[in-house]
């Protein structure tokens, strides 16, 4: 049966997954950055870059499950770009390059329209004006019996978290302080709203752990 999840999304001790400031140069902020530390030297970062190489183990494993069984992507606009506002025409098409990460119908939360953007490796980013409602119904409709991934950032994740309607999420604590940023526990009770860790696993640099709504 069909999850909605969340997956390798990162956080500081302090609980921020991003930090404040975000700009083309800063995707997560200045020094917002460090909570993904954990990731990079797997080998199932170095494989997206198309480099060969890169550790194998605990952190590798989590990450190559996070990847495995998606159907769709929603991502909230500043998770595609760190422009505010009405689209303007300046080329921009992601973080990622031609090749996305996603591979399939991925779909963004914005309030400004703008038509799909195909590109290479079966990614198509598809911009959502009317909620995460909306949003989640489109992706189900392109997931089929395969997961939706709710990829970020912190206020989308509360979001569907607030509503109920996250199954499972894959936390990754890592080792750093941010002091400030985005928080997916901001006003949000998880343990009122049903939600329980289920699973602690250490890795090489961070601390994984499973949640889940009873």
């Amino acid at each position: 049966m069909s999850k909605v999840r969340v997956a390798n999304f990162a956080i500081s001790i302090d609980g921020y997954s991003s930090a404040p400031g975000q700009s083309q140069k800063d995707p997560f902020g200045p020094g917002g950055m460090r909570v993904m530390e954990w990731f990079f030297p797997t080998e199932s970062f170095q494989k997206m870059q198309g480099k060969p190489g890169g550790e194998t183990g605990i952190d590798n494993d989590f990450s190559l499950r996070s990847m495995t069984g998606m159907g769709a992507w929603i991502l909230g606009r500043n998770m595609f770009a760190h422009s505010r506002g009405p689209w303007t025409d300046d080329g921009w098409k992601g973080w990622w390059g031609k090749n996305p990460p996603y591979h399939v119908p991925t779909f963004i939360l914005t309030h400004h329209k703008r038509d799909p953007i195909e590109m290479e490796g079966g990614t198509t980013f598809y911009f959502v004006t009317d909620g995460i409602a909306s949003a989640l119904e489109q992706a189900q409709k392109a997931a089929g019996d395969k997961d939706i991934r709710i990829g970020g950032g912190a206020t989308t994740v509360r979001q569907y978290l607030q509503a109920g309607l996250v199954d499972e999420m894959h936390l990754v604590q890592s080792g750093v302080l941010l002091g400030a940023g985005e928080s997916i526990f901001a006003g949000a009770d998880l343990r009122g709203l049903g939600y329980e860790c289920v699973e602690r696993v250490v890795g090489e640099r961070a601390v994984h752990l499973i949640v889940r709504r009873r």
